[in-house]
């Protein structure tokens, strides 16, 4: 799948899917049996509250949450006993000696005849679409194979040299019809792959948006919004696009040795909930819904006795879940910062 298709647009409602469980009732997933702790003040029912993601609620039983598969249980007498709902009652419980969490009861939510006809917006996700809004309002990222593939901004009415909304542009590389609407990105900084110095892409800046007026070549759009001028040179990608968040945090299922090679936002230094992208994807056997925890990266101090120069341990900073995987690159969201993380501080399998 193309990076450029996963564009970032702060107008965009995110179509919410409801959360799936993949286990059914009686039946493990491929973790390794006994691997998940329960938390140590675990209760025994737990209601589920609106703004309540997956991620919380695994943390409220388990003292890792990314183990949350493996005490999943169905609950074949509940309606749509896959989604869980705000309102749900979970229940610990325990089967053949090993703890499973439960839909106990069901909340209003799947009990009112509203509730039926009410889009799966409603179900919980595993994290929250508030806490990836501002990735969806500040950049992309653009695969290096596909900057020349993308139709790019020719010129503007009357030929000034800038455009902004209300403006009309023409561009070229597109078949595009008549209503429908791109993005118009410039492309910023590279991101080089700290490992080996490969280019793997560029930073994408969102710069405005606009609707195709009429098809040709050059096809002419107009710009209804923007936050910076448009020029000539600058890539149109499409605005629509689903973020689905229906997927359980887990363990990778391989070894995972990485770097944070950026940050949407151009910050430098990373906390809670901001959005990061690693140099691991797909080839490196990374999926959505993966946990890695990062790592700062420790000193290079002097040896004062011995001489020389000894680099420090490295540091654990915190916990991040996988939410889209592309080939050599992926985003991550960061669900906890014990201190602060950076570029180049690494990312490995939780322990």
């Amino acid at each position: 799948m193309s990076l450029s298709k996963y564009c970032l647009n702060n107008r965009l409602r995110m179509t919410a899917v409801a959360l799936i469980a993949s286990l059914t009732l009686g039946t493990l997933t491929a973790f390794s049996q006994g691997s998940a702790r329960l938390a140590a003040d675990a209760p025994d029912e737990y209601v589920v509250q609106v703004g309540d993601t997956l991620w919380d609620i695994a943390a409220t039983f388990l003292q890792d949450p990314w183990y949350w598969p493996e005490i999943w249980y169905v609950n074949p007498q509940v309606e749509n006993p896959h989604l869980i709902y705000p309102g749900d009652v979970l229940a610990l419980v325990y089967v053949d000696g090993a703890p499973r969490v439960t839909v106990a009861q069901a909340g209003s939510y799947r009990l009112s005849p509203e509730a039926r006809v009410t889009p799966l917006t409603e179900a919980i996700t595993s994290v929250s679409y508030d806490s990836v809004s501002a990735f969806l309002s500040r950049g992309v990222v653009i695969e290096r194979s596909e900057v020349d593939s993308l139709p790019y901004l020719l010129s503007t009415k009357g030929d000034h040299l800038i455009a902004a909304a209300g403006n009309v542009v023409y561009v070229r590389g597109t078949n595009a019809q008549p209503g429908e609407r791109f993005n118009v990105v410039h492309i910023g900084d590279k991101l080089v792959d700290p490992e080996n110095n490969d280019l793997i892409g560029y930073q994408g800046i969102e710069i405005a948006e606009g609707t195709m007026r009429a098809s040709g070549d050059p096809a002419s759009m107009a710009l209804i919004s923007s936050k910076q001028e448009a020029k000539a040179g600058d890539r149109l990608i499409p605005t629509s696009v689903e973020i689905p968040l229906n997927f359980f945090p887990k363990a990778p299922s391989s070894d995972i040795n990485g770097q944070i090679i950026a940050v949407v936002g151009g910050v430098t230094q990373i906390g809670q909930y901001m959005v990061v992208v690693m140099n691991r994807g797909s080839n490196h056997g990374l999926g959505v819904g993966d946990v890695l925890t990062a790592w700062q990266r420790g000193d290079a101090v002097k040896d004062r006795v011995a001489g020389g120069n000894v680099r420090l341990p490295d540091e654990m900073a915190g916990t991040l879940m996988v939410f889209k995987v592309y080939d050599r690159i992926s985003y991550g969201l960061v669900m906890e910062a014990t201190q602060a993380i950076h570029t180049l501080d690494y990312v490995r399998n939780p322990t």
